[in-house]
């Protein structure tokens, strides 16, 4: 199982603690050291469409418009912590956030 978010993120940590807790073996991959792999970010953009990108966070916020208007593809390749984390890939399927659902799906 691969967690995809940053090292420094308390809700990813949280998700790594928390399924390898459960018994997963669970990987952080960060993504500004290792990057998003291409057909992973497709996947997850088709999957989540517009809800892969964080408009709350603060490297959003930082954007000027351009960049916010800029295709998915290449702001996430530019700024990879505007993705919303984690992004956890388990079993073929893919989860986003750590919120209730997540949990339920991943952690019974």
């Amino acid at each position: 199982m691969q967690v995809f978010g940053l090292k420094n993120c308390d809700t990813c940590r949280a998700a790594v603690r928390d399924l390898v807790a459960a018994g997963h073996a669970a990987v952080l991959v960060d993504l500004r050291e290792a990057g998003l792999p291409d057909a992973l970010r497709d996947q997850a953009l088709a999957q989540f469409e517009d809800a892969l990108i964080n408009r709350r966070s603060t490297t959003w916020r930082g954007l000027d418009t351009a960049a916010q208007a800029a295709d998915p593809v290449a702001l996430l390749a530019a700024y990879p912590s505007v993705m919303k984390r984690p992004l956890i890939v388990a079993g073929g399927k893919l989860y986003l956030g750590w919120d209730k659902a997540t949990k339920a799906a991943l952690l019974g």
